[in-house]
């Protein structure tokens, strides 16, 4: 094709490896007599991108005299015949063409299965083809835990951007997926995301100065739902939105994916169900996305209230809060498989597998069950001592706290019971400042309930909660004293030991990994719902010699990602190359767990507060 000096507008050209239309040409303004006569007027090129993996309006300026390898074409110019091309190369040709003029248009030809990097079951396209028939995407994705909605989302939101209906995209999910969503996204189809948290703040304030927005700084976004929720960061998004007198439409954003979408749901029951902070944010936020899609295995929790003012959410043109649904409206916009109604392979095997609860049974110790009677009789005491709304809320609270983590080892109930006597010696002397008021006290309630990339961050919630509450703590009574006393005595020393729960953990293991000494090939997951637990359980495999030679690992929130990718491609290997056989998790820590390689058994060490919690385990490994 013949080169030109300076292209025209409307021009093809080629500029970085890319093509480019020319959209805008601008001279020099520079009057005559300044030019040097060797140096000739410089202009400056705005060129959109024409490739098909550009994004919505990808844009360029190049000043075209100093661009290097930059080359325009002829409107007319043809490449010069030297022979006939091969009847099937030419029939390729034909089809290239075709696709790529009928894939933007054309419902039934996708583009996303095919550039993606992953293995694609059939029923994961379902969503993809409803969404891309939809003038503007409202999806409920409610499949099954472990069916793939990850990827089904992946494979809707590449299709739109390569159908250049969507560009700014937002993820909102909770903060121990927000890695997860990251790599998948990346990893599999291709698509840069940048996590918007505390973190990428500071260090966009140290490089483009304490003004900037990080909303704005890059199209593709993934945030919590509970860091977006609060003030400072709400406040910043609010910044994009258009104003009271500015127009809504064109929408500032084109792609919301909320993650775990049950979670934003109103709480309570009947039509006294009330908005909570992820569902008031929510409401906020969906006016100003042209395509919504929500993901979560558990759409209705049970009362009509709270499903209906998630599709409203959804669609409110289609749903109503309080009104139920419509059975034809309700199977236009969600997307419900479960495991058991998929059939099996195409070779009749199983295409999950057959999932097998099988309760350990303990039989506790006298000691450990006089501790158990002391912190029902310490906590029958505090309610009743506790006179106001706030003292009775934050009375309740602690309690609650302190039963977790008994339930959960000693190690983590030693712990939160530590803070709990710092607390309110505290308060009892009088070095707390304020009494912290009720609803101060429910937003701290809530923060510990919400979830945490790392255990860290939760602990430092809990502890901020615990704190606060003690503002209103009565002086202990004499009794509630010696009962703090013989509590604190058994955890110092059933922390340096395996208390029965531990021991029938241990023994589990050694019939399962271990039989007679020898190691077999048989793997293990132990999920603890504490780091504080976790640590403690380590310390007791090591003294049985269960984590010589690499035999276990750990997988928590917070860790370095090629670290953590390390552990789990070691456990998912075969057993002949790896010597991993035990895996301890922690919930922040279980997305994206393979269990193909002889992992016969997964034991929840503690059934977790959320029961919600222990389906999404099983599912997600």
């Amino acid at each position: 094709m013949a080169a030109v000096d300076v292209p025209q507008q409307g021009q093809l050209v080629q500029v970085r490896e890319r093509r480019w239309v020319v959209a805008e040409v601008a001279a020099d303004e520079l009057p005559a007599d300044v030019l040097e006569p060797t140096s000739p007027r410089q202009h400056l090129l705005t060129l959109r991108c024409v490739d098909d993996d550009a994004e919505l309006d990808e844009s360029i300026q190049v000043v075209w005299e100093i661009e290097p390898g930059a080359r325009a074409f002829e409107r007319s110019a043809l490449p010069d015949p030297t022979a006939l091309d091969d009847p099937r190369r030419f029939d390729a040709f034909l089809d290239a063409v075709r696709w790529g003029a009928t894939s933007n248009a054309d419902p039934r030809h996708y583009l996303a299965p095919f550039q993606s990097g992953v293995e694609i079951d059939w029923y994961q396209l379902d969503p993809l083809v409803r969404a891309i028939r939809m003038p503007r995407v409202s999806l409920l994705i409610a499949d099954d835990v472990g069916l793939g909605k990850t990827i089904e989302a992946g494979l809707v939101a590449q299709e739109l951007i390569l159908r250049y209906r969507a560009r700014r995209i937002l993820i909102v999910t909770p903060a121990d997926l927000q890695r997860q969503w990251r790599e998948e996204m990346r990893d599999k189809f291709g698509l840069e995301f940048r996590i918007v948290d505390r973190e990428l703040v500071r260090r966009l304030r140290r490089e483009r100065g304490i003004h900037v927005n990080p909303w704005t700084h890059f199209p593709r976004l993934i945030t919590s739902i509970d860091y977006l929720k609060h003030e400072t960061p709400l406040r910043r998004f609010r910044e994009t939105l258009p104003g009271p007198d500015e127009p809504r439409y064109p929408r500032r954003y084109d792609l919301l994916i909320v993650d775990e979408a049950h979670n934003a749901a109103p709480s309570g029951r009947g039509r006294y169900a009330t908005d909570s902070l992820r569902t008031s944010l929510l409401r906020e936020l969906v006016p100003h996305f042209e395509h919504r899609l929500f993901l979560t295995a558990t759409p209705h929790n049970g009362y009509l209230e709270s499903f209906t003012a998630l599709l409203e959410l959804l669609d409110d043109q289609r749903f109503a809060r309080g009104v139920r649904p419509r059975e034809e409206a309700l199977h236009e916009v969600m997307v419900r498989r479960l495991k058991p109604e998929l059939p099996p392979r195409f070779d009749g095997t199983p295409r999950f597998p057959v999932r097998k609860l099988e309760p350990i049974t303990v039989t506790y110790a006298d000691e450990e069950r006089a501790a158990h009677a002391d912190l029902a009789r310490y906590s029958e005491l505090r309610v009743a001592n506790a006179s106001t709304q706030a003292e009775i809320f934050a009375t309740e609270f602690v309690l609650k706290l302190l039963k977790k983590r008994l339930f959960s080892s000693p190690q983590a109930f030693a712990r939160t019971l530590a803070k709990h006597r710092e607390t309110v010696e505290l308060a009892r002397a009088g070095n707390v400042r304020s009494r912290t008021s009720l609803g101060v006290l429910r937003s701290l309630a809530d923060r510990v309930d919400e979830s945490y990339a790392t255990e860290e961050e939760y602990e430092e919630a809990e502890d901020e909660a615990q704190t606060s509450s003690a503002a209103l703590f009565q002086t202990l009574a004499t009794e509630e004293k010696e009962l703090l006393d013989r509590l604190s005595g058994w955890a110092e020393r059933a922390s340096t030991r395996p208390d029965s729960k531990a021991s029938a953990l241990l023994e589990l293991i050694e019939e399962t990994c271990r039989p007679g000494g020898r190691w077999n090939d048989e793997r293990l997951i132990v999920f603890t719902e504490y780091r504080d637990t976790q640590k403690w359980l380590f310390d007791l495999f090591a003294a049985r010699g269960l984590t010589e030679g690499g035999r276990t690992e750990l997988l928590f929130g917070g860790m370095n990602t090629d670290e953590r990718a390390a552990i789990k491609a070691a456990f998912q290997a075969d057993p002949e190359d790896s010597p991993v056989r035990i895996l301890l998790a922690t919930d922040a820590a279980s997305e994206g767990i393979n269990l193909q390689n002889h992992c016969h058994r997964v034991v929840h060490y503690e059934i977790p507060w959320n029961p919600n919690r222990l389906e999404q385990r099983n599912g997600r490994v």
